[in-house]
């Protein structure tokens, strides 16, 4: 695979800290989000968003990196959702993660429990902060970098089960891999599929 050269990756990281700077420091929730807007990820904070979401994206003291959960490269967005009080956490953690893991399954390893009824619609973010350029989200986009980029971190994921640490939690998270890679496999095959033409037809008709 192509490496980007030092300067593009400086001028990456440098777009990320600018980005990071005015993510809420409040304590709350929060959602990594991927290249196209869809949450990964769902956590919580109770030493303030910004701080937490920070030790993820420079992979610092952070376990889900640690444990190949998720791939820095694919994150784009995060979306906050701030509250008052830490006794509000829990339920909104876990509100968060139903709704967005009905759509599209979560890397997350344990599964946060409701603590009371499940609202008709999620509520909306108080912030959505893009910590990804848009030159760098179109080109991570094309499915003939983002394939196997994602097959190089399931590798990486089963790799570290077999070798470092086997959980129910890894398991959960590798089968949400395969579940994106899936997706990317179809955009890689559509995108490079070749032009079927009936019999005599031309470039021209």
């Amino acid at each position: 695979m192509t490496k980007k050269p030092a300067a593009a990756r400086q001028t990456s990281l440098a777009f990320r800290k600018k980005a990071l700077s005015a993510l809420t420091t409040d304590i709350g929730v929060y959602a990594l989000c991927d290249l196209d807007e869809v949450p990964i990820y769902v956590g919580q904070s109770v030493d303030g968003i910004r701080s937490r979401v920070n030790r993820h994206l420079t992979s610092a003291r952070s376990d889900i990196i640690a444990n190949r959960q998720i791939d820095v490269w694919e994150i784009a967005f995060v979306k906050a959702w701030p509250v008052r009080g830490a006794e509000d956490i829990p339920h909104l953690e876990a509100v968060l993660f139903q709704g967005f893991n009905q759509s599209k399954t979560l890397m997350n390893g344990s599964i946060p429990r409701l603590t009371g009824t499940m609202p008709t619609s999620l509520p909306a973010p108080a912030q959505t902060v893009q910590v990804m350029s848009d030159d760098d989200i179109r080109v991570r986009r094309d499915p003939m970098l983002r394939l196997p980029r994602q097959i190089e971190h399931i590798g990486r994921l089963v790799d570290h089960i077999l070798s470092v640490k086997d959980s129910e939690q890894l398991r959960r998270s590798l089968a949400a891999h395969f579940e994106r890679l899936d997706a990317y496999r179809v955009a890689f095959l559509q995108q490079g599929a070749p032009v079927v033409r009936a019999p005599g037809e031309s470039d021209e008709e």
